[in-house]
């Protein structure tokens, strides 16, 4: 054992990514042409008006220092403009709203500032797999909440002795990788349930507009939710900016300044031209991001159906950059990952990446146009259909 390896380290989970990543170097060393549906990173352009405002921002001289809380303030306003006009509710940019380095780092230190070791963080059992390596480094003890039939976390399966050791909710509506949405009925009973054994509820919503059929609702609107709720936004999907690492954090004004306290020693805010990009990209009215929503749309589409046609019929979702599918013939999703990606240049996100839940599952991020998605979609089903 590596002797500079802290027990904080060696808590964390094995990546499966990493597996993958080797299956697919080892794949185009064979000579295979790899299609990836395993990252779910946008394809799609940024938006022209952000990038030309970073290019604008790197011109100007006060962009270069350091970024501390008042450099954040115009950022801020527009991300809560940004969701007055959405969602109908005003908040304060000085108190209630926090920029992050991406909404991943956001929640690796929101867990640092709201939970001490040993405490229980509830998650649903399938779930984005930074979450149980932000959870280990707090020293947590994940509770993983069993599914319903709809994939929402089935927050009446967690016993009361389990709920009453817990400090934080994690939920994260539109999801990945099941594409579940949430109403308002559920919505309304995950704040009564987090409010019965006084959780913070954190949600994650880096896809709210990543919807198909339906509506992303956002918890921060019900009655009370102000008192013991912290959402994170991200601008890695709505507007393809994932490697700019960007995001930002609303709610609950008490969990927003520990938060900030854990920060300060690590970073000094991201970048003011990233910031401006930030703030360009949330000015954009809502239909030119709804175009590149119908992109996925389509992709979606071609992706089940092409499947469908193949033999193997999988659900269709109504939200989310992602198909969620149960491998018909294994529950070693990993091994099966592995093996298609040597025999066909497709690789798919395994299912025990996500969690205890996920194994016996596929993940398809739909990163590629319709015609590559059909192609990758017909040497799929003839590992699955055929095995």
């Amino acid at each position: 054992m590596n002797r500079w390896t802290s027990r904080r380290a060696r808590a964390l989970p094995e990546s499966v990514f990493l597996r993958m990543d080797r299956a697919k170097r080892e794949a185009r060393q064979a000579g295979r042409a790899i299609i990836d549906l395993s990252i779910g990173s946008s394809d799609l352009s940024p938006p022209p008006e952000a990038l030309a405002a970073l290019k604008a921002a790197v011109d100007d001289p006060e962009t270069y220092g350091y970024c501390l809380r008042s450099g954040t303030r115009p950022f801020l306003e527009a991300a809560t403009r940004w969701y007055a006009r959405r969602f109908g509710r005003a908040l304060d940019p000085e108190t209630q709203a926090l920029a992050l380095i991406g909404s991943q780092e956001g929640l690796a230190h929101l867990l640092l500032a709201v939970a001490d070791p040993g405490d229980v963080l509830l998650v649903p059992e399938v779930a984005y797999p930074s979450y149980w390596g932000a959870a280990a480094l707090a020293g947590l003890e994940v509770w993983p909440i069993p599914l319903r039939a709809d994939y929402l976390a089935d927050l009446e399966a967690v016993p009361g002795e389990v709920a009453r050791r817990a400090r934080v909710l994690l939920l994260n509506y539109p999801n990945n990788p099941t594409a579940a949405l949430a109403d308002r009925a559920y919505w309304e009973a995950a704040l009564e349930f987090a409010a019965r054994y006084d959780l913070l509820l954190v949600h994650d919503n880096p896809y709210v507009d990543l919807v198909f059929e339906g509506e992303a609702l956002s918890p921060l609107t019900l009655d009370g939710a102000l008192e013991r709720t912290v959402e994170l936004f991200s601008f890695s999907k709505s507007y393809h900016l994932a490697g700019f690492r960007l995001g930002f954090a609303l709610g609950n004004r008490e969990a927003l300044a520990a938060l900030e306290a854990v920060k300060a020693p690590i970073d000094f805010n991201q970048y003011l031209g990233i910031q401006r990009m930030g703030i360009a990209a949330l000015e954009l009215p809502e239909a030119r991001v709804r175009r590149d929503v119908e992109v996925f749309r389509a992709r979606r589409d071609a992706l089940v159906e092409a499947l469908a046609a193949a033999g193997w019929t999988v659900p269709r979702p109504r939200a989310g950059m992602y198909l969620w599918a149960r491998l018909p013939h294994t529950e070693d999703d990993l091994g099966f990952c592995v093996e298609l990606v040597r025999q066909t240049g497709v690789a798919l996100a395994p299912g025990r990446a996500f969690g205890p839940g996920g194994r016996g599952h596929v993940r398809f991020a739909l990163v590629q146009p319709p015609e590559v998605l059909r192609e990758a979609a017909a040497r799929v089903a003839a590992a699955v259909v055929g095995g």
